[in-house]
């Protein structure tokens, strides 16, 4: 998942792009302050934040990792925890912008046959991280063909398109086996929101643009669909992931699995990964809830931004595709971390 994301993704630069740059803030609060934290499953919270806590490698949060690992695995303990080793802040102006993500489940097959038509790659040998390699049009268009690189075969290039947003997905083969696949590197060229472009074209307003309406629109004019899809030139080669359970979430940011409704993209310029993080989401389902900073995304910039994993299959992508909500995100950081946050301010 790491470096391409969401669903929501395909459209988020144009929302970004739209919103004004405002100064850095930093506004201490009291846990009494985050609306519905009494209310909130902190266990469960606790458990998403202990999945990564070992990997943050800061000296200030090793001896609250350390502790973390021994709270008794009850909810009142764990809101306990939180409370006694960390201050919430808010870093940036709210109000926030939450978009959702998802593992998308698939068909597909090993070789190339009947309707499955439309390869995903593995990383190519002589792909260099940062470096400029062959378009998205380019390699849609035979580029890299018949060298051995493909990965699977998809009935869909709307499918092919959006597991690439996503960043990983499961495929279940004509055999009957399920592939777990994820991130292995991109092209070297800047992501470019396909829900931008459609604005620009006028075919949609900036209010009708989500992701279902992109794949609506794709798939119901493949000629002019597949040109549309290649406006974006960013493109993202796949890689086999054979350690995780079915019970598993995919592979985020942070080289561990995520969880659905816990765990968020985030930019890491402004959130460290691993953090806890308050998220207080508005619109048609609001989301009052702690999660924890364990992913990373090319659309996903600024300080009041977060991408939130709804979870696996089509039940989590119809929740995901159409958030796009404001709200407040605040920081849980350990507390000599948050007063300093506050001195720099």
């Amino acid at each position: 998942m790491s470096a391409a994301r969401s669903l929501a993704l395909a459209f988020l630069a144009v929302v970004v792009g739209l919103m004004p740059a405002r100064p850095a803030k930093a506004e201490l609060l009291d846990f009494d302050a985050l609306d519905g934290w009494m209310e909130d499953d902190h266990l469960a919270a606790l458990t998403a934040f202990l999945g990564t806590c070992d990997l943050i490698d800061q000296p200030d949060w090793k001896p609250i990792c350390a502790v973390a690992a021994d709270v008794p695995k009850d909810d009142a303990s764990a809101r306990s925890f939180f409370e006694l080793f960390f201050r919430p802040v808010v870093v940036g102006q709210p109000p926030a912008l939450f978009t959702g993500y998802f593992e998308p489940e698939l068909t597909g097959s090993p070789i190339r046959s009947g309707r499955f038509q439309y390869p995903i790659y593995r990383r190519p040998p002589e792909l260099q991280d940062g470096v400029a390699y062959h378009t998205r049009a380019a390699i849609e268009g035979g580029a890299i063909a018949g060298r051995g690189l493909e990965l699977a075969w998809l009935d869909d290039p709307v499918d092919v398109y959006f597991l690439q947003v996503q960043g990983s997905g499961r495929i279940r083969m004509t055999d009957g086996t399920v592939v777990r696949v994820g991130y292995a590197g991109k092209n070297g060229h800047a992501y470019r929101s396909v829900g931008q472009e459609m604005v620009r074209r006028g075919t949609h307003s900036l209010d009708q643009v989500s992701a279902p309406k992109i794949a609506t629109y794709v798939r119901s004019n493949p000629a002019t669909g597949r040109e549309l899809l290649d406006t974006n030139p960013s493109y993202v080669f796949f890689r086999k992931i054979g350690t995780l359970r079915p019970e598993d979430g995919p592979i985020g940011a942070m080289g561990r699995s995520i969880t659905a409704l816990r765990s968020i993209a985030i930019d890491p310029k402004f959130t460290p990964l691993g953090a806890p993080v308050w998220i207080e989401k508005d619109g048609r389902r609001p989301i009052r809830s702690l999660m924890v900073a364990q992913d990373t995304g090319g659309a996903i910039k600024g300080m009041q931004r977060a991408d939130i994993f709804y979870g696996t299959g089509k039940g989590a992508g119809d929740a995901a595709g159409t958030v796009k909500d404001p709200g407040r995100m605040v920081l849980l950081l350990p507390i000599d971390r948050a007063f300093a946050l506050l001195e720099d301010d």
